[in-house]
């Protein structure tokens, strides 16, 4: 059954997912690189991880207004969205496409999930989780985000998950806990893209860590030698970001937009030439 929408009849949703904008360099790569990526995926939506953007370290309402102008529809972010607190001031409460994870206890500023509608009025539902193992101690992500997909299931079919984690574990249980329920399950946080793209059984789409978009000659964004000297020396160490090996990561996936199940997903990995 074809859904029409604006007069149109609407049969797929294109998603395209940027993994951890990391400091300047994934700034201005997603700056340099959006039209490019709009004129090859044709997204009807863009969700980017923006939790490190700020420096390597939280996000700013600055930055944020900055990644909605280069084109990014939705941010979503992390265990780092408290660490530029100052410079964030209000914006969690003011930019509805801006979330931080759902699972933080009641009382904290902001939201954590959200409904865009595109160009042609479609809903599209997008949850950011955090996960619990090696991370903050917060609210259990599997309940809270089972609850929010209920409520969003009401207006549309069309969801897309964020699972903000460590353990691979964790994450693959997310995946399957909610397969058939939501569209897509991306994992973010570890900065290194996974090769374990699928659709799950019941129609969800799914990775483990869909990676980083920033500079990759470095130890997960940050300069190499410093990382190598904190490990070295077992002493806490000043983080620099890194510059060099630039690539914009993610997954592009295709969505039934009738069943709101995954019809296709495939990695993103895309070397950037910037200019200073």
């Amino acid at each position: 059954m074809l859904k029409i929408y604006k007069g149109t009849a609407v049969t797929e949703i294109k998603v395209l997912f940027l993994g951890d904008v990391y400091a300047r360099a994934g700034k201005d790569a997603v700056r340099v690189m959006m039209p490019a990526l709009r004129e090859k995926y044709k997204p009807d939506v863009v969700i980017a991880n923006g939790e490190n953007i700020a420096g390597g370290f939280g996000i700013t309402e600055n930055l944020a207004q900055k990644l909605f102008r280069y084109g990014v529809d939705v941010i979503t972010l992390g265990n780092h969205t408290w660490n530029k607190r100052d410079e964030l001031g209000n914006a969690l409460d003011v930019y509805e496409n801006l979330l931080r994870p759902a699972n933080y206890p009641p009382g904290n500023p902001g939201h954590g999930w959200t409904i865009f509608s595109t160009e042609d009025s479609v809903k599209v539902g997008v949850i950011n989780l955090m996960g619990r193992v090696y991370m903050p101690v917060i609210d259990c992500p599997f309940r809270i985000g089972r609850d929010i997909v209920e409520k969003i299931r009401r207006e549309t079919k069309i969801i897309i998950v964020d699972f903000h984690a460590e353990a691979t574990s964790e994450k693959v249980a997310m995946g399957h806990y909610l397969d058939g329920l939501v569209s897509a399950v991306v994992g973010t946080h570890t900065h290194i893209q996974t090769a374990d793209e699928k659709i799950l059984p019941g129609g969800t789409a799914y990775i483990t860590d869909c990676g980083m978009t920033g500079p990759h000659d470095s130890v997960i964004g940050v300069k190499k030698n410093i990382v190598i000297e904190h490990f070295l020396r077992s002493v806490q160490m000043r983080f620099e970001p890194a510059s060099g090996g630039v690539r914009i990561q993610g997954v592009f996936i295709k969505i039934d937009a009738a069943t709101g199940f995954a019809k296709h997903i495939e990695r993103v990995d895309i070397p950037v030439e910037l200019f200073d």
